[in-house]
């Protein structure tokens, strides 16, 4: 037994004396917050203290849509936990927050509301900044940034200049989706059944400049590094391979008298299966044929009208038609049709494809329908129905003169060595990804800083001309890109020539503020340059980055690619932005409806539906409380404004106090898992907190001598149920380490919590090593909580002269661990039927002894055990 007991912390301040009978969130907690910013608690130095670890803990900021969501809590107290753990643990902890507040949807509200979207955007910030403090969040609010700020763009459009002048962004003609009506490119998921989803207009693919990021001179090194980030989620690093998709294979070219056709292949094991060759409607070969022949015009007209992306061409019927033009086989010198086929896109590849419809499901598909022949190359096995289906895996080639008999590496080989030398084939390394094209044809974005001259075509903003400012008191009217009508924000002159110019007015993606956006924390008020470098060494690259795994793709992707851009800059060090990632789940929530006699549903929230129950809390019947009708239950969804099941996170804050929103945001389910709303389960917390408060008040109401200074008396040997006590402290402190710090469980940390706290409330004090063992518990508990229950925490510390923002997570005493008995399990035949409670050091044939004397083991003894099994401190089996 050592002396050791957990100790008020030296710099302590007492928050509140007078302890209030009942437990009261909404007193507590406004006061509390507004401790910390008196104080400053969660400040800290773009240099810190360099004796402690620096730790940055990051969750993906918020667009300012205007009101928070059970997403939002959800994400923000994970990070909020890992960041107060890491604070007990003695460390500086970086927890910025910031807005991601450029984007078409403040474009959109500006336009319904007819206000600025500026005037909009803060409005919502000023409010979602108020919901988020109500959380507790242990945040550095000093270092609070908007993307929409010129004080934020201008270190933006600083890095595009950068890139720019090193050929890492360059301009090009590209199809998109157009809206004639609002005049304005369209996301792939704004165009619905191939119209405008705002206008209504048929959309149709217009090639336009746009400004393009050379991401794939980096695709190599995005895909090799991705091996390094071994506390990523598995799935997500599969995820970004995918995306990236390196691919080996060959570019293949077909003679023609009007232009070599080259495609590029992953299967050219095939190539002797081809029977038609497929263009975009805009190639050449297209084109050309389209000339004299109206009825191709027309349908390489429709094909422009269509979606360009890849999703939608997945699954959009496949129409053709053939150009009667041919193109020759390098081998058999057979003429291969040409048809234009509306899956082709130009700004993929060549524009072309070869057509193996015997080996590709989607060439098997447009060839059935268009009656062109399928030619079998691969050998597929005798019970696979070649007829109906297209056979997809490699395999030894047949039919294919020279190649037969070979598989696909040995076909790689051959063709090779065969076509190279006369220029009609060539071994490639392709990856899916593609440039990362950021123009937008949007008002609310960051200005992209180029300016077109008639004389000199593009040229940079000069680096000492930056911000190129947006204006902010602009209200769209949804007719296209305001800044287009604006000379005052066009009309310039150019750097070089110094003749009239016109200033770009696209804008770029938003995708690009959020690329960078963590570098900038370290440093937001620094002058001269995107980010100070030692705030940088300090404190990047991020520790712990929070999100929802909807972003496991791109956004990550190109934060990644930013990294590494600002590394090629000398702006940061390393190679990669993240260290460790937690995906959450969704939340999710009832649905309910009703439905008309057209099918139509109407969703209906929860909140104005009365529900019955059974005894499990299974829902059996739902009528709307306004009429006491019956509703249709949905089923659990995510949580959202289409289904109408969004629960108000202010609402429960109000209620039972943003510490019972954080426990069951925590203990409902595992972090990266979907999490089913409960309003039993928010009412189980507030009664777990409740319970904890009583304990502590209780405790300090009984204990009339102060105890802060005294310790263990190891001269008075403590009761069996003492030391329980004390075991279950310390073998909690154990498993809330390594629940939140390695294995980031956070649900089975409250489990252990609520467990302690049980264990207090079923002991019972009878002399002051007893009270000194309960005082322990208690506030070990209490400093455990703090991550999840911050306020209730901080309040209760504060009766011990405790101030949880300086206190230091309590250690393990390994003494305490240790167990005076244990307990055997015993059996018959392998079945539990008794057990034994029996000292540590016992020998075998003693235990096995005892095992039989047992009342409850001696009536199953009906014969002498044939063997009688030992494994030390688990069981005795007894086998008849």
């Amino acid at each position: 037994m050592t002396d050791t007991v957990l100790t008020p912390n030296q710099n302590t301040q007492t928050l509140s004396q007078a302890t209030p009978v009942e437990y009261q969130p909404s007193e507590i907690e406004p006061r509390i917050q507004a401790d910390w910013h008196a104080r400053q608690s969660f400040a800290v130095s773009n240099t810190p203290d360099q004796s402690k670890k620096n730790r940055y803990i990051l969750s993906m900021f918020p667009y300012p849509s205007g009101k928070l969501h059970m997403g939002h809590v959800r994400n923000y107290t994970i990070g909020d936990v890992i960041s107060r753990f890491y604070r007990l643990k003695g460390e500086n902890v970086l927890q910025p927050m910031g807005w991601d507040a450029f984007g078409l949807p403040a474009e959109n509200a500006a336009i319904a509301h007819q206000v600025a979207p500026a005037k909009w955007t803060f409005e919502n910030i000023d409010y979602m900044r108020n919901q988020l403090k109500s959380l507790g969040l242990s945040v550095d609010w000093n270092r609070e940034i908007a993307t929409c700020t010129p004080e934020y763009y201008r270190w933006e459009q600083w890095l595009f200049v950068q890139l720019y002048k090193k050929g890492l962004i360059y301009r090009k003609l590209s199809t998109v989706n157009w809206d004639p009506v609002d005049q304005t490119v369209l996301a792939n998921e704004q165009v619905i059944d191939g119209r405008g989803w705002r206008s209504g207009a048929l959309v149709e693919k217009r090639d336009i400049p746009m400004y393009y990021f050379r991401i794939t001179d980096y695709a190599q090194e995005l895909l090799d590094d991705l091996d390094t980030l071994t506390d990523w989620p598995p799935q997500v690093v599969a995820m970004q391979k995918n995306w990236i998709g390196r691919s080996t294979g060959m570019d293949l070219t077909f003679p023609s008298e009007h232009g070599n056709l080259t495609v590029y292949t992953t299967r050219p094991d095939t190539f002797m299966g081809v029977t038609y060759v497929a263009v975009a409607a805009e190639h050449p070969l297209a084109v050309k044929a389209a000339e004299n022949n109206p009825a191709l015009k027309a349908f390489n007209d429709e094909c422009r009208m269509g979606s360009v992306a890849e999703a939608d061409l997945a699954t959009a019927e496949k129409k053709g038609m053939a150009t009667g033009l041919f193109v020759q086989h390098p081998i058999t010198g057979e003429n291969i049709p040409v048809w234009v086929a509306n899956y082709v896109l130009m700004s993929y590849g060549s524009g072309a494809v070869m057509a193996v419809p015997a080996h590709d499901e989607r060439d098997f598909e447009f060839a059935q329908k268009y009656h062109l022949p399928i030619k079998q190359v691969i050998q597929a096995p005798e019970d696979f129905d070649t007829v109906n289906s297209a056979y997809t895996e490699r395999g030894i080639l047949i039919n294919s003169g020279e190649l037969d008999g070979l598989d696909f590496d040995g076909a790689f080989a051959k063709l090779l060595e065969k076509l190279e030398p006369q220029d009609q084939a060539e071994g490639r390394v392709q990856f899916r990804l593609r440039d990362w094209g950021v123009s937008r044809q949007r008002y609310w974005g960051c200005p992209i800083p180029m300016i077109n001259c008639p004389s000199c075509g593009q040229v940079p903003v000069p680096e000492d001309q930056l911000p190129v400012v947006l204006p902010t008191d602009v209200v769209p009217d949804g007719s296209g890109n305001p800044l287009v009508k604006m000379p005052s924000f066009y009309e310039t002159t150019c750097p070089n020539c110094g003749q009239a110019a016109k200033r770009e007015t696209d804008t770029l993606d938003t995708f690009v503020e959020s690329s960078w956006y963590y570098a900038r924390y370290a440093s937001p008020e620094y002058q001269n340059g995107l980010v100070d470098p030692q705030a940088a060494q300090s404190w990047l690259p991020v520790d712990q980055y929070v999100g929802g795994v909807e972003h496991a793709i791109l956004h990550l992707l190109y934060a990644r690619f930013f990294h590494k851009l600002m590394r090629d800059e000398g702006v940061v060090q390393g190679n990669e932005p993240f260290t460790r990632l937690l995906t959450q789940g969704m939340v999710l929530a009832d649905t309910f409806y009703r439905e008309d006699d057209a099918g139509k549903k109407t969703w209906i929230n929860p909140a104005d539906v009365t529900l019955e129950k059974d005894e499990r809390s299974r829902i059996l019947s739902a009528t709307l409380t306004a009429d006491g009708l019956p509703v249709i239950i949905g089923g659990m969804e995510k949580m959202s404004k289409s289904k109408n099941n969004g629960v108000d996170p202010q609402a429960i804050i109000d209620k039972f106090g943003a510490d019972t929103a954080r426990i069951f945001m925590m203990f409902a389910a595992p972090p990266d898992q979907s999490l089913e709303w409960s309003d039993a389960g928010v009412e189980g917390s507030n009664r777990f907190l409740k319970r904890v408060w009583r304990q502590t008040t209780q405790h300090l109401e009984s204990v009339q001598t102060d105890l802060s200074s005294l310790a263990l008396n190891s001269n008075i040997a403590l009761s069996e149920s003492t030391r329980d006590l004390r075991r279950k402290l310390h073998e909690t402190i154990q498993k809330i380490a390594d629940d939140i710090e390695r294995r980031q469980s956070f649900n089975t940390a409250i489990a252990a919590l609520m467990e302690l706290s049980n264990a207090i409330g079923k002991f019972e004090a009878k002399d002051q090593n007893d009270q000194i063992v309960e005082r322990e518990a208690l506030i070990g508990l209490l400093i455990m909580l703090a991550p999840f229950a911050p306020h209730l925490a901080q309040d209760l510390l504060s009766k011990f002269n405790i101030d949880v923002t300086t206190a230091l997570f309590p250690a393990v005493d390994e003494s305490a661990l240790v167990r005076a008995s244990q307990t055997i399990m015993v059996q018959i035949n392998g079945k539990l039927r008794g057990k034994l409670d029996v000292a540590l050091d016992i020998g075998d044939e003693e235990l096995k002894a005892l095992a039989k004397a047992l009342p409850d083991i001696q009536k199953f003894l009906t014969s002498t055990p044939k063997k009688e099994i030992v494994v030390k401190n688990r069981l005795v089996n007894l086998v008849l």
